[in-house]
């Protein structure tokens, strides 16, 4: 994966950049704060390791404030995770780490991009929205914390054909 780092606004010193290994227990810290059922520091390394996979992070004054993983399967990308710490939510974290995948994805082809939402998560829904995902269906019972369902969005890719 080829990016390059994306410097911060004048409001803050942040920057998008690729996920290194020695930033996984930070990841995974987050994550844990984050998440009822968060994903283990095991399961991130296996997806750092992956060729295919894209793992950003978004750092504020060498503290990762958050983090976005995704990889392709078949033709399709399919982002896995994205958070955001609870104290900058709202600041365009979020917004700035997808402006990052997108740079990278949109350079090769494929058919779109996919991921899973919760129902409850009317904030994360209106983001992707804004980045041209479509709510395409439902995924009954698939978090397995409090079987809550799962909003599937997609986009079509807007490049040429491949």
């Amino acid at each position: 994966m080829s990016l390059r780092v994306i410097p911060g606004d004048s409001r803050h010193a942040r920057v998008v950049r690729p996920m290194q290994f020695t930033d996984l227990a930070a990841v995974a810290a987050l994550e844990a704060r984050s998440y009822t059922l968060p994903w283990s520091l095991a399961t991130f390394h296996g997806q750092l390791a992956r060729e295919s996979g894209i793992c950003l992070v978004c750092e504020d004054a060498a503290r990762i404030v958050g983090y976005l993983v995704a990889d392709m399967f078949v033709d399709v990308w399919h982002l896995m995770n994205l958070c955001v710490a609870e104290e900058v939510r709202r600041e365009h974290v979020a917004s700035r780490l997808l402006e990052a995948y997108f740079a990278v994805t949109e350079r090769h082809g494929h058919r779109g991009h996919t991921l899973e939402v919760r129902v409850s998560n009317a904030p994360a829904i209106e983001l992707y929205r804004s980045f041209g995902f479509v709510s395409t269906g439902v995924r009954p019972g698939y978090y397995s914390d409090d079987r809550e369902d799962a909003v599937i969005m997609w986009k079509d890719w807007e490049g040429d054909s491949a």
